[in-house]
């Protein structure tokens, strides 16, 4: 992605007002709002025969019905599971009357995805002056103008406003004020963390670091032999601490995921398995942004950490996932067998363009989650 614009930016050593709001199951919210008989009811959207569920409604998280979960397992634990299909037109339009009263508080905004977003208030153009108070007009509009609730996390940085985003759902605000961000982390699962996938966390566990606190016992050294390059952000988050500022209006220059693997990999089977799972996790973030590209790339890294990557474009867009997944098992294939053990696979559209049209179908309906609330 670019550099953030030239917006002002509050001096990097001062304490920022910085609040993350995260709209509870934003797809199934939208549909039980438009439907009146769907709510109350256990909701899924996404495809019933096939596919994964994009976005659960409370009442079927109740029956550990989750996004990301393949529809038959949803309906196998909820029988009275309703499906519906994907409406991403009027998910984006609640989207943007949502930011749109984010705008009236302060230009810094940084969405992450339809339904979630960051937003420094450290100079709020309403002259508050207090981040809670902001947060709660915030959520009292949202509910009033779009008859949906949002979930908020105050803090002063990034990781841990999105933490406490989380921590009160649904319908919920916490504040984490400056000095209990380092108490408030270690209570917490490292699982929660911004930057700790399932991968790593089953690692970490396996070295007997679960918690916050258990993360924070240990050294630099010890987190940079084991996490390479990650060693000092996991460190940091365990002290509470992220640099990392608000950055408004990025354009994507690509859309990707990649995840590192517990124990390295070699058969084609198992790699073209993790390749499914990465490309139902990248096409839900291209769905929700409705743009397309033309660029797969893929990245393999070895179990001695090098990196080879294999890239194909097309001379139209990607028409959707399957297409995507099956460019992406090709570039595999010429790496096949690998030369030593697979740790890491990451698959990446590049040469996006908004709301292009493909000579095949666009197939934009996400099957998956994002990734939230």
């Amino acid at each position: 992605m670019n550099d953030a614009p030239d917006d002002p930016l509050p001096a990097p050593d001062a304490i920022r007002k910085i609040i993350h709001v995260d709209m509870d199951a934003f797809y199934a919210s939208v549909e039980q709002r438009d439907n009146p008989e769907l709510r109350g009811r256990p909701v899924a959207v996404g495809g019933q025969h096939r596919g994964v569920v994009a976005a659960a409604s409370y009442e079927a998280r109740k029956f550990g019905v989750k996004s990301a979960m393949p529809s038959v397992t949803a309906k196998r634990r909820c029988p009275d599971l309703i499906f519906v299909k994907p409406r991403f037109e009027a998910y984006r339009e609640v989207s943007h009357r949502i930011r749109a009263i984010f705008a009236d508080y302060t230009p810094l905004i940084e969405p992450l995805s339809l339904d979630e977003a960051y937003l420094d208030v450290t100079e709020d153009l309403k002259g508050i002056g207090i981040a809670t108070e902001i947060a709660k007009e915030i959520r009292a509009r949202i509910r009033a103008e779009t008859g949906l609730t949002a979930s908020a996390g105050v803090s002063y940085n990034k990781f841990l406003a999105k933490l406490a985003s989380d921590q009160n759902k649904p319908d919920g605000l916490c504040v984490i004020p400056p000095g209990k961000g380092e108490a408030f982390v270690a209570g917490l699962p490292v699982r929660r963390f911004h930057g700790v996938g399932p991968r790593t966390a089953e690692r970490m566990a396996a070295l007997g670091i679960s918690t916050g606190a258990d993360l924070h016992a240990q050294s630099i050294a010890f987190l940079a032999h084991n996490f390479g390059s990650s060693g000092q952000y996991y460190y940091n988050l365990a002290r509470g601490i992220c640099h990392r500022q608000v950055k408004p209006d990025r354009p994507w220059k690509s859309i990707g995921a990649e995840d590192t693997f517990f124990d390295d990999l070699r058969e084609e089977a198992a790699l073209v398995a993790e390749l499914d799972r990465i490309s139902h996790t990248v096409w839900r973030r291209i769905a929700e942004r409705g743009i397309t590209g033309r660029t797969v790339t893929l990245k393999v890294k070895y179990q001695d950490f090098r990196i080879k990557t294999r890239a194909r474009s097309l001379d139209r867009p990607v028409a959707g996932r399957e297409e995507f997944l099956e460019i992406g098992c090709a570039l595999l294939r010429t790496l096949l067998p690998p030369e030593k053990g697979i740790r890491l696979l990451g698959l990446t559209l590049s040469n996006l363009s908004e709301g292009e049209s493909s000579d095949g179908p666009r197939a934009m309906e996400l099957p998956l989650p994002l990734l939230t609330g």
